[in-house]
């Protein structure tokens, strides 16, 4: 199994230091990736966990300066409140600058008030036909044609779009727990990226990836999972959580499904708290996997 770092970029607490700590952890430790969590303008419902985030492309760019070997990826990026030409540019702009380090994982969001707060109201209810046709725009523009492009949402003629990706292609994930993210995923996206799920519920969510996959005449996408990480119980949602046997038991559960990578939510911003956990994992819970 191959691990990633959630960094922590979210909630109230999270600081450069913390972020810097836990980059710098991931890389020392040899693990492969780190993600950003996305939000940019939740209502005071959401403040809690996302009124204090740091953003998600801006963040990695700033990491990926920092440590020159660690994958940059995000856990997800929530495409249709955004302007899909402009998160291709940047998205492109940090793969070279990187060397080929991103991961794009892409989401259609869930937070209808704050669609509305960045002037996407209208968006929210076609987001995930957005997302899909962002899915085509993207690979069109980091092909380096120059030929027009013509969709539901972007009709562009005449336009020339460099720097190119390193990565040929940029991988794209998808995520979602929705019956039409799920085929979306299967049918268009390089991989399938999960959140607050364990393997019984991954297991059933991969079947319709796998559906859709094959009736799209594909393999099976590159398949991860986000996960929380529990030492001691804290949460009443999934988590691997307990003993270093018990966590190990559930990540034997995820790679028995097809699942290659695991990006590792620890719950704290604190950096020496965060750091600790990381190590702890690392020594006790990854040489049992």
């Amino acid at each position: 199994m191959d691990f990633g770092l959630a960094l922590p970029n979210f909630p109230d607490g999270a600081s450069r230091e913390g972020i810097e700590a836990a980059a710098e952890v991931a890389e020392r430790l040899g693990w492969s990736t780190v993600w950003t969590t996305d939000h940019v303008l939740v209502p005071n419902d959401a403040r809690d966990d996302y009124g204090w985030i740091y953003d998600a492309i801006l963040t990695l760019a700033w990491v990926g300066a920092k440590y020159q070997r660690i994958r940059l990826g995000t856990s997800v990026i929530v495409i249709p409140m955004r302007n899909a030409v402009v998160v291709a540019k940047q998205l492109a702009t940090l793969d070279d600058l990187s060397g080929g380090r991103v991961v794009a994982g892409i989401g259609i969001g869930w937070h209808e008030g704050e669609f509305a707060n960045v002037g996407m109201a209208d968006r929210f209810h076609v987001r995930g036909a957005f997302l899909e046709e962002t899915l085509h725009l993207w690979r069109h523009l980091w092909s380096g044609t120059h030929e027009p492009f013509h969709g539901r949402f972007h009709d562009i003629t005449d336009f020339a779009f460099e720097p190119l990706p390193v990565q040929s292609p940029l991988p794209i994930v998808v995520g979602g727990r929705d019956a039409r993210a799920l085929s979306r995923a299967g049918r268009l996206a390089d991989g399938y990226h999960s959140s607050a799920v364990g393997p019984e519920g991954y297991a059933e969510r991969l079947k319709v990836v796998q559906e859709a996959a094959a009736a799209a005449g594909r393999p099976t996408p590159w398949l991860s999972a986000r996960v929380r990480v529990e030492f001691a119980p804290t949460t009443s949602g999934y988590a691997m959580r307990s003993t270093p046997e018990e966590i190990a038991g559930e990540i034997h559960k995820f790679a028995a499904l097809g699942v290659t990578h695991l990006a590792l939510y620890f719950g704290t911003t604190d950096p020496t708290e965060l750091v600790r956990l990381v190590e702890r994992f690392d020594r006790e819970v990854a040489p049992l996997v």
